[in-house]
């Protein structure tokens, strides 16, 4: 026996917030199409190297991460969410095109989420990345590992 579907207007942030953890552990290529389903149109996105506004910004920059690396995906460690916000740790693994190709990397960072309703769902409305760039990336990459050791130490004296 299968259980009734639920009415739209039975939708939660609760809710909004698994569809969200779900989307992204399974998000592939195909699915950056398929964004609105857990964007508003008009929804803010930032990260270290971004700042955008809008669901087509949106999907450019992950567009790009599929575009540039290698087999990306993520995997959601912890969550917390108290009404229409929802905070999330998380671990971005991927392969590097041109540095260190087929080694695979973690990046591990949190995102901030907050909720608001559109045509009757809960979607995120604003979606704020933290991680460090520096630690978690540019000591990757071989030609720039040496100097931010340099910079590391330079900052302890």
């Amino acid at each position: 026996m299968t259980s009734p579907a639920l009415p739209i207007d039975a939708d939660s942030p609760a809710l909004a917030v698994q569809r969200v953890v779900h989307f992204f552990e399974n998000l592939q290529p195909s699915d950056v199409d398929r964004m609105d389903r857990i964007y508003t149109l008009n929804a803010d996105f930032k990260d270290p190297f971004n700042e955008v506004h809008g669901l087509p910004a949106i999907r450019t920059v992950f567009a790009h991460m599929f575009d540039a690396l290698e087999a990306p995906r993520f995997v959601i460690t912890h969550q917390v969410q108290q009404g229409a916000q929802c905070f999330v740790t998380w671990d971005f693994l991927f392969s590097m095109r041109r540095f260190d190709a087929g080694k695979l990397q973690t990046i591990r960072g949190a995102s901030h989420l907050f909720l608001s309703q559109e045509a009757g769902l809960w979607k995120v409305s604003a979606h704020r990345d933290y991680w460090d760039p520096a630690e978690e990336l540019y000591e990757k990459i071989p030609w720039l590992k040496t100097f931010m050791r340099w910079l590391k130490n330079q900052a302890r004296k």
